[in-house]
């Protein structure tokens, strides 16, 4: 596959290309030149107003649901939901049935997307069955090259247990996310505690269930060495304690879902369960923080947290809704309406590019001649409003149907395919 990408502004701080507009000849699967004006006989041009490229996109939170819940998504609707987010690198949770909690379950996923434009990797989970008590076969897995491990949203609530994760990743220089609520704090609680939830009589999930079990994470990351990867944050205090771990050289990383950038708990005055997500949607005051930690480099990861949900399943009670909302197809569009006023283009790509693929993956990309071409093209001011048509994700489960959305990816190339996005 070759093609001339024309007239494109290159977004990436690491190359001495950045915030240049410049053509890119790839050649299969590989930059060759980068230049003013490249002409080649033979070779397809791809040319769009208002042009922009970096380094592919990466969601470190989606779930692709297969195995075991095809009819909420599958590998393959999942992997079209994220071409049309302009991701050309997913990393899945592991809350499947069967749970992928062995080296065969790793090995299922890798084989069902071999071949695709995106590169679908997968999270193993902690513990088995993601029950919390006994340990995965780590290193059996790792030898799949499944490097990174969590129980998702089924935090780790056993501290021998993080413990023992932390220090046996060690070994093999594995990452270990979790996602800090305190399960007994959290008492299967419906929404953020505060003004809306006694407005509303609805069970709330306090700031504290997720505030505690920071502070237990960050003291086993201190104490262990080990890589712990802080999933979801939604907290303003959340965000201060890590500043703080940071600074004394813990070495930890962290990601805040999108819902909790750009919503806030008063969307459920009319309880609608799409808005229901975990963690809750919290106040201004929170997704103030949580961008203000993202601009700072307390938080190093934007991610969708992608999670189809069935209609059976989202549209009834509120306190029986099912926690979760669509994200992949959404993602740029929201962060270009309601972030890139605060955050530089520059910053977004490296928290949705740049640092998910160095964090999970350890791997690093540039734009640059002789490099591997992972590449997605956007535009950052383009307007355009979502229509159900947009959602390629079996499930339709998003709020934001029919809301106008500022900045879209047109087209990604990767693994030596290119393909522009309608």
């Amino acid at each position: 596959m070759k093609v001339i990408l024309k007239s494109a502004r290159i977004i990436d701080v690491n190359s001495k290309h950045h915030n240049k507009v410049k053509d890119v000849l790839i050649e299969d699967g590989i930059i060759t030149k980068i230049d003013k004006n490249i002409t080649k006989k033979g070779v397809d041009k791809y040319s769009e107003k208002n042009l922009h490229l970096s380094t592919g996109w990466m969601d470190m939170h989606s779930n692709f649901r297969e195995p075991g819940f095809e009819y909420k998504d599958d590998l393959k609707s999942g992997v079209q939901s994220a071409i049309k987010g302009g991701f050309t690198s997913v990393l899945l949770m592991p809350q499947t049935q069967p749970v992928i909690d062995s080296k065969s379950h790793v090995e299922f996923i890798k084989h069902n997307t071999k071949g695709s434009i995106v590169d679908v990797h997968t999270s193993g989970s902690i513990t088995k069955n993601i029950e919390g008590n006994d340990l995965v076969e780590m290193h059996d897995m790792n030898s799949a090259k499944c490097r990174t491990f969590t129980d998702d949203k089924k935090s780790v609530n056993r501290n021998e247990v993080m413990k023992l994760a932390l220090l046996y990743s060690k070994d093999f220089d594995g990452l270990i996310m979790n996602y800090p609520n305190d399960k007994s704090i959290f008492n299967n609680g419906k929404m953020n505690e505060g003004v809306m939830s006694t407005y509303l009589g609805l069970k709330g999930i306090s700031n504290i269930a997720e505030e505690i079990m920071v502070d237990r994470d960050l003291s086993l990351a201190k104490y262990t060495g080990g890589n712990l990867h802080l999933s979801y944050i939604s907290t303003k205090e959340s965000v201060n304690k890590i500043k703080r771990a940071k600074k004394e050289g813990v070495h930890i990383t962290a990601d805040v879902s999108i819902n909790n950038l750009v919503i806030t708990d008063e969307k459920l005055k009319t309880f609608d369960t799409r808005y229901k997500v975990l963690p809750p949607l919290r106040t201004k005051k929170d997704n103030s923080a949580l961008i203000k930690g993202l601009k700072n480099g307390t938080i190093d990861v934007i991610c969708s947290d992608h999670s189809p949900e069935d209609e059976e399943n989202k549209r009834t009670e509120f306190d029986n809704a099912a926690f979760g909302v669509l994200g992949l197809e959404t993602l740029f569009g929201l962060l270009g309406k309601h972030v890139s006023k605060d955050l530089k283009l520059e910053e977004i790509i490296e928290k949705i590019s740049t640092n998910p693929r160095r964090i999970a993956l350890k791997e690093e990309l540039k734009i640059e001649e002789g490099g591997r071409a992972n590449i997605t093209l956007f535009n950052p001011e383009l307007e355009w409003k979502l229509s159900e048509k947009d959602i390629k994700s079996k499930s339709k489960n998003t709020p934001f149907i029919g809301e106008e959305l500022k900045g879209k990816a047109l087209a990604i190339y990767n693994n030596n395919q290119f393909v522009i996005i309608d």
